[in-house]
């Protein structure tokens, strides 16, 4: 295809590209693995955000859910880069073409960059916000972005894959 550039179109006709979208097993595995990372990954982090924004578990201190969600949230999203890189080297034209999958991207990079701010900034005074139900404005602000980026970013994989934009 000559609307795509070279880098993408040799992706997604490498070995590894051709093969994981024409094997039986193997592009089924990647993104079932991929959607259950995203759960956990997701699942964990909006538990949190709702604990932020002080809709939930205003009993629990903030620091202690941060503390114990975290670690598989990072697991989660680990695991749903790397099988999201795989995807998208199997069918990296499709994706590369695609209005949506450049609004999931541009979604990925919103929350990821609230997650950053929060976690380099935002986050210095978590153990005062234990003392609270309701986390101050900067926290519940964090936990809204990261709520609706998410929700963006599954909403427009969804759409990727069935091709509407």
């Amino acid at each position: 295809m000559s609307d795509v550039p070279a880098i993408i179109h040799w992706m997604q006709n490498s070995d590894i590209g051709t093969g994981i979208r024409e094997s039986i097993w193997l592009f089924p595995i990647v993104e079932t693995t991929h959607v259950l990372a995203l759960a956990l990954s997701v699942g964990v982090l909006v538990w949190f955000d709702l604990r932020l924004m002080g809709w939930g578990m205003k009993h629990e201190p903030v620091s202690q859910i941060h503390k114990q969600v975290m670690p598989f949230a990072f697991v989660g999203f680990t695991i749903m880069i790397l099988t999201g890189v795989l995807l998208f080297w199997s069918e990296a034209e499709k994706c590369y073409l695609s209005g949506f999958f450049r609004l999931k991207v541009l979604f990925l990079v919103l929350a990821a960059l609230n997650a950053g701010i929060f976690e380099l900034g935002t986050k210095k005074s978590i153990e005062d916000w234990d003392k609270y139900p309701v986390p101050p404005p900067k926290a519940r602000m964090a936990g809204l972005i990261s709520i609706l980026s998410w929700t963006a970013v599954i909403v427009a994989g969804r759409a990727t894959a069935y091709n509407l934009f």
